[in-house]
């Protein structure tokens, strides 16, 4: 035996060969299970406005279909090649809104890959170990932070100074834009409510000349 039939023997070893009807249940089971799991984290994570089921649909489709190809990638050489020929001229180009589902859809595809590689254990074990660290940082990161709001407030410019010192006691502001109507003001400006912060804005609403005080989370 020589150095080349060598090398084609440890190649056609990597591959499992035909795909049995328990192997392909059990793994798409557990493929669904840990979609199931990230859709679960996604959505207790969540913090835009309306949560996305079409997204989170995707999610546990896109698990199941990556351990459906590698499988197929793993249990034949020739149809591995012909998948890599395949899918090397697909191109997504549905734009993602936030960095953070590009890092959920990316992690369905591990999770997939993982289990249609056959590493039943191990894809279990790191798809609960990367959703309990996300959630340690998310609940971290969410604790003590400051909320940022758009501020908008409607006032007489007989009421400018009282609502320029009322301003000034916010821990953090940032004037966006002031429209000066005829007998208006409208300011909006982004706010950080922290501590009393809301106490005072509760108070601009009461000052004399101010028509309306609008508070508007920011996503």
């Amino acid at each position: 035996m020589n150095f080349s039939d060598i090398i084609k023997n440890s190649a056609l070893n990597e591959f499992s060969g035909e795909l049995t009807f328990p192997v392909v249940i059990l793994t798409v089971l557990i493929a669904f299970v840990l979609s199931l799991f990230i859709i679960f984290i996604y959505k207790v994570t969540f913090r835009g406005v309306v949560f996305n089921r079409s997204f989170a649909l995707s999610l546990s489709l896109l698990t199941v279909v990556t351990s459906a190809i590698i499988m197929t990638v793993t249990s034949n050489l020739v149809l591995s090649l012909g998948m890599v020929g395949a899918l090397s001229i697909v191109r997504f180009r549905t734009a993602v809104k936030d960095p953070v589902d590009t890092i959920f859809m990316f992690w369905a595809v591990c999770a997939g890959i993982m289990t249609g590689a056959g590493l039943m254990f191990w894809s279990l074990f790191a798809n609960v170990l990367i959703g309990l660290v996300y959630l340690a940082i998310s609940f971290f990161s969410k604790k003590g932070a400051a909320v940022q709001y758009l501020l908008t407030v409607r006032y007489s410019p007989e009421a400018s100074q009282e609502v320029k010192h009322k301003m000034r006691l916010l821990s953090k502001y940032k004037i966006r834009a002031k429209v000066y109507g005829k007998d208006y003001i409208d300011l909006s400006a982004d706010v950080r409510i922290r501590g009393k912060d809301m106490e005072t804005i509760d108070s601009i609403k009461d000052l004399r000349g101010v028509a309306d005080v609008s508070l508007i989370e920011y996503q």
